[in-house]
C-alpha cells in the first residue's frame, strides 16, 4: 500500500467515525427508528460506500442531509412538493463524496431556498431523526436521511429551486399531522411527532 493509499484510508476512516458519532447520538423515537439507527450504524461501519456517486442510484444505498425549516414565533415548518418523488417532504439532498451532511444543508439551503442555513436551538448542528427509506419510480435506491432542524422566518424565504419543487407551503405541526400520509414523505409524521416532543422538552428544561 502506498503512502498516498494510506491517506485516502485515514480520510475515510475519520468521515466513517464522524457519521457513527452523527447517527449514534441521536435518541430513537420508536422501534421504527431503533432499527433505522442499528441498520445506518451497521452500514457505515461495514465499509460500504456511503456517498451517491451517480444519479439516481449509484450504489442502491446512499447518504442524505434533509432540513426542515422552522418558523418558530408562527409555530410552522416549511414543506416543499419535490417534483421527482411526487411528495410533500422537506428540502434537502444528496451528501456528496466526502462532504460533512451539515456541510450539505448549508450548501442546499443556499442552493434550494435562497437563504443561509441557520442551525436550531433545539439540535444545534446535529441531526435530529434518521430515517432508511425505499424510494418510488424510476431508479430506485435507498435513502439513509439524516433530518436537521433550521430556524428562518418565512418572510425571508422568498424564491426556492422551481427545477426541484412545484411550490412550498408553511404548516403547523398540527397541519403536517392532518395531511395524509399518501402526500407526505412517510416518515414525516414520526419526524413531526419527535419535533413536538423536542420543543416541550427544551420548554420545560
Amino acid at each position: 500500500m502506498t503512502s498516498t493509499d494510506h491517506l485516502l484510508t485515514d480520510h475515510d476512516d475519520h468521515r466513517r467515525a464522524h457519521l457513527l458519532e452523527l447517527v449514534g447520538a441521536i435518541e430513537p423515537w420508536d422501534d421504527l427508528e431503533r432499527t433505522h439507527l442499528e441498520t445506518a450504524t451497521q452500514w457505515i461501519a461495514s465499509g460500504a460506500p456511503v456517498y451517491r456517486v451517480r444519479k439516481p442510484d449509484v450504489p442502491a444505498m446512499h447518504l442524505v442531509s434533509y432540513f426542515v425549516v422552522l418558523d418558530d414565533p408562527r409555530g410552522q415548518q416549511l414543506l416543499v412538493a419535490h417534483r421527482k418523488a411526487g411528495l410533500w417532504l422537506p428540502a434537502g439532498g444528496h451528501v456528496e463524496p466526502g462532504e460533512d451532511p451539515w456541510a450539505t444543508v448549508v450548501r442546499e439551503c443556499r442552493e434550494e431556498l435562497g437563504i443561509e442555513a441557520m442551525a436550531s436551538s433545539i439540535t444545534g448542528e446535529l441531526p435530529l431523526f434518521l430515517t432508511v427509506t425505499e424510494t418510488r419510480g424510476q431508479g430506485a435506491h435507498t435513502d439513509v436521511s439524516l433530518w436537521y432542524l433550521l430556524n428562518a422566518d418565512a418572510d425571508t424565504i422568498t424564491c426556492y429551486d422551481q427545477g426541484e419543487f412545484d411550490a412550498i407551503r408553511w404548516l403547523t405541526d398540527e397541519q403536517v399531522l392532518e395531511e395524509s400520509d399518501k402526500l407526505l414523505d412517510p416518515h414525516m409524521h414520526r419526524f413531526t411527532h419527535k419535533l413536538q416532543h423536542a420543543r416541550a422538552r427544551r420548554y420545560c428544561g
